[in-house]
C-alpha cells in the first residue's frame, strides 16, 4: 500500500508537470520506491489531462472506500467488534491498535484479524444505516468527515517558495509599486470564497469571486487581478501557506513576477490584506453564504473601500492616489 498523501501528489504534480524530472528522480526526492510513484501515475491520473493532484487524491479515496467497505463486510466477526467498540466511545486508533497488539481470543482464527483506523472511518462515514449513526461516538461528533489533505495544522506542498525574509526591503518599506498581498474570504459555505488583492503602497482594494478553492480558481482570479493594472504594474505578490496557492509559480512565469510566502501561522506578516479583510467584513460577515454574492456586490464594496479617506495616505482615497500614479505615468519610472 502506498500511502501516499495529498502532499505527496502535490509534490508528484510539481516534479511531473513543472520540473519535468524522470520517474526515478521523483521517487528520490518523495522518498518512495520508484514503483510507487509509476503505479500512482498509472491509476490516478486522468487519461486526457496530465497528473492533477487533487484530481488523484479524489481518485485514491474513492477507490479506498470501496476496498476499505469489502474489508469489513467480509468478515461479520471484526465488523461486529468494531461497532461494539465505537459504541463504547473507543476512537478508531484505539480500535486498530488492539486489533493488531493484543486481539480478543475469539477473533484470532478470523480470516482477517486487523483493520486499520481509515477502513473503521470508512465504515463509520460510508454504512447504510441511519438510525444508528456512529458518527456520535467520535471525539468531535462531525456527521461529514473533513476531507483528507485539508485537516488543519498538514503540510502543503508549496513548490518553488520562497520565504517572506528574502523579501526585499523595499517592499516592506513600501517604496515602490506593484507590490501586492493576496487572501481568501471565506463565508458560512466553504466551498465558494473572494479573493482579496490589497497593493501595498497605495492601499488599493480589488475583489474577485471564487465558485471554487481549488488551486487553478485561486490562480485566474489572481490573473484577472494582474490584467486589471498595466502591463508590469504587479512586481510581487505575497500569499499565505493555504493550498489554494499552489500553484502561484505558474503567475510567476507568466506575468514575470516574484512570490514570497509568509512563515507558517504567521498572516500577520501580511498585515495589510488582513486589515483589509476586517473592512469587508462590515459588507460580508462569516455568516454569509458566498455564493449568494454576486459580481455586482463585489464591484460595489470594492468601489466602497477604494473611495474611502485614508490616513496614511494624507486623508487622499486609494482611487485618487492610484488614479494620479497611472496618469502621470509614475510607474514606468519604476520599470
Amino acid at each position: 500500500m502506498s500511502n501516499l498523501s495529498l502532499y505527496d501528489r502535490q509534490r508528484i504534480e510539481f516534479y511531473l508537470n513543472f520540473k519535468r524530472l524522470s520517474l526515478r528522480d521523483i521517487a528520490r526526492l518523495v522518498s518512495r520506491n520508484v514503483s510507487i510513484i509509476s503505479r500512482e501515475i498509472k491509476r490516478n491520473k486522468p487519461q486526457s489531462i496530465s497528473y492533477n493532484a487533487e484530481l488523484a487524491q479524489r481518485a485514491a479515496e474513492r477507490k479506498a472506500r470501496i476496498t476499505n467497505t469489502k474489508k469489513l463486510e467480509k468478515c461479520q466477526p471484526i465488523k461486529k467488534y468494531v461497532r461494539e467498540k465505537l459504541i463504547e466511545d473507543w476512537s478508531p486508533e484505539q480500535i486498530a491498535g488492539r486489533l493488531k497488539t493484543n486481539p480478543p481470543p475469539e477473533l484470532r482464527r478470523t480470516s482477517i484479524k486487523t483493520v486499520c483506523a481509515e477502513t473503521i472511518y470508512q465504515h463509520i462515514y460510508n454504512q447504510d444505516d441511519t438510525e444508528d449513526r456512529l458518527y456520535h461516538h467520535l471525539r468531535r461528533n462531525k456527521p461529514k468527515r473533513q476531507k483528507q489533505g485539508q485537516r488543519r495544522g498538514q503540510n502543503v506542498f508549496i513548490p518553488d517558495r520562497t520565504s517572506i525574509s528574502e523579501r526585499p526591503k523595499l517592499i516592506d518599506q513600501k517604496k515602490r509599486h506593484g507590490d501586492l498581498e493576496t487572501d481568501l474570504l471565506l463565508g458560512k459555505r466553504q466551498k465558494e470564497a473572494v479573493s482579496v488583492s490589497y497593493e501595498r503602497k497605495l492601499m488599493y482594494a480589488i475583489l474577485q469571486k471564487l465558485n471554487s478553492r481549488k488551486a487553478d480558481a485561486a490562480k485566474d482570479a489572481l490573473a484577472k487581478t494582474i490584467e486589471t493594472f498595466p502591463p508590469k504594474f504587479v512586481r510581487s505578490f505575497t500569499y499565505d501557506n493555504g493550498p489554494e496557492n499552489f500553484k502561484h509559480y505558474e503567475l510567476k512565469r507568466d506575468y514575470e513576477l516574484e512570490t514570497y510566502f509568509c512563515d507558517p501561522y504567521s498572516a500577520w506578516q501580511k498585515g495589510g490584506v488582513e486589515n483589509l479583510n476586517g473592512l469587508i467584513r462590515q459588507y460580508l460577515p462569516k455568516k454569509i453564504d458566498m455564493q449568494t454574492v454576486t459580481e455586482e456586490r463585489l464591484k460595489f464594496i470594492e468601489e466602497r473601500l477604494n473611495n474611502r479617506p485614508r490616513k496614511s495616505l494624507n486623508y487622499l482615497t486609494p482611487s485618487e492616489v492610484m488614479s494620479n500614479v497611472l496618469n502621470e505615468n509614475k510607474y514606468r519610472v519604476l520599470l
